[in-house]
Order: C-alpha cells, then structure tokens, then sequence
C-alpha cells in the first residue's frame, strides 16, 4: 500500500465537507468499522482499508444520479491514490459504476456496504435498538422480508459474499461484530 493515504481525519474533513446528514455520517462511520475489521483479519492495511470505508459515500449526498463519477473526481481533486480511488467507485459495481471489484479491499466494499444498512435497520427494530445482542439469526429472519428495509440491494451483498468465497451467515455475522465496535458513534449502542 502507498504511504501517501490520507489520514482518517482528512477522509472524515472531506466526508463532513460534502454530507452534513446524521445517516450519511453514521453509515460511513459503520463502513468504515467493517473494512478495519476486514483488514485485521485479512492481515492489510487496516488505516488504507478504513479510509476507504469512511469516504465511499462522498459524493452519495450531494450528487445522487452521479454516484461514484462524482466521487473518483472529488478524491482526484484531492489527492487520493488512484489505488483508493478505483476501491470507492467499485462499490457501486453494476449499479452505477461499471469498475469491478478485483482486490479484496474492493470485494468487502462491495460486500459490506448494503448489508450494513441491513445490520442496522434489523437493529433499530428490535426492543434494544441494538447491535450488542444482534445476532446473525435476526438479520436473516429479516432478509426475506422483501418489504423490510426495501432499498438494501440483496443480491449485491449474495454477490459480494460469493466473491470472498464466504458464506452469507459468516459475513453477516463479521459485520454484527464490526459494528459493535462503534455501536456508540453510528447509535446503536441501545438499551443493552
């Protein structure tokens, strides 16, 4: 990995200069969990991987319809590594972006974005409001339920889990435990 990757405090000053809503700053904060987790585990680069989670969604707020397009030219603008920059803008792979994910960085983005939404939707229904007692179990029960957070894309995180060869539970489960680390700052910490 480069040396030249932006500090987590300059990835979090670019995420607050484009996204000013508490739910865009709670997923990237979520995101950013799951992919320093990811990268313990997977032995990488745990700051490059979390920086990566932090910004994905840079441009979601401001620029909808150019999700992706417009983050590769905001991170260009600033800096960023290109090897940071193709991450980002193939997390939107088939959707609106056509880069595929071929690094591991890039297929736990891909895998691990929706179903954070997923995780905490499941969570906020549940008497605690919590991710601490959440269990992979839960979240599944609510998988089938089409209706129930409608706009988490399943098959991109099927798609996404295929690509890391795990099983659907597994990922569930190592994003659960991800975002129990920061249940405080994405506010799911509840009444455990």
């Amino acid at each position: 990995m480069q040396s030249d990757i932006p500090t987590r405090e300059e990835a979090f000053a670019l995420l607050k200069q484009y996204n000013s809503s508490e739910r865009a700053i709670r997923h990237a904060l979520a995101v950013e969990a799951v992919m320093r987790y990811f990268a313990r585990k997977m032995d990488q680069d745990e700051d490059a991987w979390g920086v990566v989670g932090l910004i994905h969604d840079v441009d979601y707020e401001q620029f909808p319809d150019q999700h992706c397009q417009k983050a590769r030219e905001i991170l260009s603008e600033n800096g960023w590594p290109e090897e940071l920059i193709r991450a980002v803008v193939s997390h939107g792979w088939g959707l609106c972006s056509d880069v595929e994910p071929a690094s591991d960085m890039e297929k736990v983005l891909y895998a691990v974005d929706e179903l954070t939404g997923l995780v905490a939707a499941t969570a906020l229904v549940r008497p605690s409001k919590s991710v601490m007692d959440l269990t992979a179990k839960s979240v599944k029960k609510k998988w089938k339920n089409k209706s129930f957070a409608a706009g988490v894309d399943r098959s991109v995180i099927d798609k996404g889990a295929g690509m890391l060869g795990m099983e659907r539970s597994d990922l569930i489960t190592d994003v659960i435990m991800a975002m129990r680390e920061v249940a405080e700052a994405i506010g799911l910490a509840g009444n455990v």
